[in-house]
């Protein structure tokens, strides 16, 4: 997927004038994007969309206007984006009562460990996710509400993704928390389409 680049970001007055257009689109193309596994966890695949929506609003909201500062914005979102054979998620642990934020992140300490969270491509052939490191520390009992994974499939599970009659699901196997979600008719064409 191609790269993010400086002249792609409009500056804050055009973007004001864009923005409502913009986010209405980029609800569109998410919901076909989202994917809850389980009442706590959901993934949002991104695309290229979706990470310009995240700079552009970063650089709305911070109002930054220095290039050298959109650049290092751009440099950090631009590692969200897919590369050839892989689709990348931002996972969320969605804890609506604030009371539960802390006891429900404790229990779900270890997420990040490598073959908690993948893919399943048919009986045979399991994706794991790769976590982004720095953000879980088992040992001092802190986990981040907010997760990026890459699930690098190469050519031949990527063939096999785009073409499987098979059923895809997108699995979470923490001993604590356990959910598969299917991925099927418009998401699994959304997620089809990264892979191109």
């Amino acid at each position: 997927m191609k790269k993010i680049e400086l002249s792609n970001i409009k500056n804050i007055l055009e973007y004001e004038h864009e923005r409502e257009a913009f986010r209405d689109r980029i609800i569109w193309i998410k919901k076909d994007r989202r994917i809850p596994v389980g009442d706590l966890i959901t993934f949002v695949f991104e695309n290229r969309d979706t990470v310009l929506f995240q700079i552009q609003e970063m650089v709305r909201a911070e109002r930054i206007v220095d290039a050298a500062k959109i650049q290092d914005e751009i440099d950090v979102y631009n590692e969200l984006l897919p590369g050839e054979g892989e689709l990348s998620a931002t996972l969320f642990i969605e804890i609506s009562e604030s009371g539960e934020i802390k006891p429900t992140l404790q229990k779900l300490l270890g997420l990040t460990r490598p073959g908690t969270v993948y893919l399943e491509l048919g009986p045979n052939r399991r994706i794991d996710g790769e976590i982004e490191g720095g953000r879980e520390e088992e040992a001092a009992g802190r986990l981040s509400a907010v997760q990026y994974v890459k699930f690098r499939l190469g050519a031949e599970a990527s063939n096999q993704f785009s073409t499987a009659d098979e059923p895809v699901y997108l699995v979470v196997d923490h001993p604590t928390y356990r959910a598969r979600a299917a991925i099927a008719g418009n998401q699994l064409a959304a997620l089809r389409g990264d892979l191109v």
